[in-house]
Parts: C-alpha cells; structure tokens; sequence
C-alpha cells in the first residue's frame, strides 16, 4: 500500500530538529542558559519525567494507557517512608511497597486484559484509589520525609562527573528497556499486540498475560522514578498526584512519536520527547512565565501532537473497538 504525503513525515526527526532549534535560540537569547549548573538541571529533571515516560511507552506501544502512575509513583514511596519512620525495617517496608505496587500492576492488567475494562477507566480508578487509600489510611502528612542517614538520602547526593545519579539510572533503565523491546520475544510481541492483537492471539501469542505483564512494569517504573524523586529532594510530596505530571508523561511519548494507535515507537521517542519537553520547561522557567500559560503552552503542544498523531498513525477498525484510549 502507498504511503501518504503524510507518512513520508518522521516525526521523530522533526522534534529532535525542533529540539536543537529551541537549545540554540536558548542558548543564545537567555542568560544563564549555557551555564553548567542549568544544564544538569535539564537533564536532571528530564531524567525522572523521562524514566515515567519510559513506563507509559511500554503501555502505549502495546495499545493501552496508564493513567495511574503518578499515584503509584508519590504514594508508593511515601507509603515506604512512612514506614521507616514508624520504625518498620527497611527491607521489610521495601517488601511491603514492592508487593503493593506489583499487586496494582496486577489488578491494572487483569481487568483490562481479563475483564475487557478500557484501560483509561481502569487505570484512572486505580490511581485514584492509590492516591486516597493512602493519603486516608496509610500516611499521616502530604508530604513525608527520608529518614536521617537512609540510603535515599546519600544516594540522592552522589554525583559522577559532577552529573546526578538519577541521569545515570535514566540511561540504564533506557538501554535495559531498548533491549527488551528490540532483541527479546517477549518485546516482540508489546508491538505484535499492540499493532493486530487479534492476528497476535490466533498466532499463538499470550496476549492477555503480556498485557498484564506490561502494567506490572508500568507500575514497577514508576516506583523507581518515585524513588529517585525522593533521594533527589529528600521527601516526596503527595500533592503531586494533583499536578500536571501525568500530562507531561504522556506528553513525552506522543510527542516524541510514539503512536497512541499501538504497535509503533521505541525508546528514541521517549529521549526525543523529554529532550525537547526538558528545555522548553527550563527556557520557560528562565523566562519567569506564569505556571499558569506554561501549562497553557503544555496542553496545547499535547494536543497539536495527538492531533498529528491521529493523521500520521490512523486508528484502525480493531483499534477503535479496543476502547483503550
């Protein structure tokens, strides 16, 4: 089949060219830009959004969506620093988080895959559930603290090459999921799924436990973002289940051309998104723009790319029926 005018379009090319353009009009027009200390904030904050947005991929790539992952994310660690702080060990508070966020994961998958629920009402239900069952039973204040001496909080200080570790993890978590996706069966077939899950199925593959699996690691991704948060600010604040993070994730993945129909996109995308996201946030930042037309700014950049992403990647009969997004 002939490809459209359209489809002769990367958008992957066209943001990281974007991308570049907006780092050296930056570069040039604000002051302070190009200083050491403002580019490793860059990279640092790209690298918490961009290890979420590498969790939302996963999901997206196989036709679905995670909306509760920021929940999972803030209410996971504070639940774990909650528990150190009542004097609870710290391995056995760590088994205690882990078992919780795999078991949302789980929940996530089995009625999206078992139970036929859309994904964007299971997943959004879910996260707020995590959010008030928590906040109401679990913690006491909306922020929590790391505990004096814990490892977070040295973990959270260690630099290489004056570069924060959480760039480090970033890139690791980035070059483990790329091998995933790309040279193991099992990331073969997110995209199988997600581009024909019915072909997927009659060929034999678990589409249905694959889809399970894909919101366990969702879910998983999520708390090592929260993790990372924590040790970088040395607490984690709860209020931002309430914020525009969520936006942003999904953000970086469809604009970085990661296509919401399923079966398409990769890491690349991820690192394309959060690179242009990460400096347009820091020159709007610079500039002193109101929170308010920055997220103005956000929600419209957000639809122009699912605006683009619909006529670059068209949703299919079976992807309409799917229901997911």
């Amino acid at each position: 089949m002939q490809k459209s005018g359209w489809g002769f379009l990367n958008q992957e090319r066209i943001i990281l060219a974007l991308a570049a353009a907006l780092f050296v009009a930056a570069a040039i027009g604000l002051p302070g830009f190009l200083g050491p200390d403002n580019l490793i904030a860059i990279v640092r904050s790209v690298s918490v959004l961009g290890i979420l947005a590498l969790g939302m991929a996963i999901v997206i790539i196989g036709r679905g969506i995670d909306l509760s992952t920021v929940a999972v994310m803030a209410m996971s660690v504070a639940w774990y620093l909650q528990l150190l702080g009542e004097g609870s060990p710290d391995g056995t508070a760590l088994a205690f988080v882990l078992a919780g966020v795999v078991g949302i994961g789980l929940l996530n998958g089995f009625l999206v895959a078992y139970a036929d629920v859309p994904a964007i009402f299971v997943t959004l239900a879910s996260g707020s559930f995590v959010f008030g069952y928590v906040r109401s039973q679990l913690i006491t204040q909306d922020a929590v603290p790391v505990p004096s001496d814990h490892w977070l909080e040295v973990f959270g200080g260690l630099r290489y090459f004056d570069i924060p570790v959480e760039v480090f993890i970033f890139a690791a978590l980035s070059l483990g999921i790329f091998a995933f996706l790309r040279f193991t069966k099992w990331g073969r077939y997110v995209y199988y799924a997600g581009d024909n899950p019915i072909a997927a199925r009659n060929s034999g593959i678990p589409v249905r436990p694959m889809l399970v699996l894909r919101y366990v690691l969702s879910a998983l991704i999520a708390f090592v973002a929260g993790l990372l948060t924590a040790a970088s600010l040395h607490s984690i604040n709860t209020r931002v289940v309430n914020s525009t993070l969520l936006y942003d994730i999904v953000l970086v993945a469809v604009i970085g051309g990661i296509g919401l129909s399923g079966g398409k996109g990769g890491v690349r995308n991820v690192l394309v998104g959060a690179a242009l996201i990460g400096i347009l946030l820091n020159a709007m930042t610079i500039l002193d723009i109101p929170l308010l037309y920055q997220n103005l700014i956000k929600s419209s950049i957000l639809l122009a790319a699912i605006v683009i992403d619909g006529v670059i990647n068209p949703r299919d009969e079976q992807t309409a029926q799917q229901g997911d997004i």
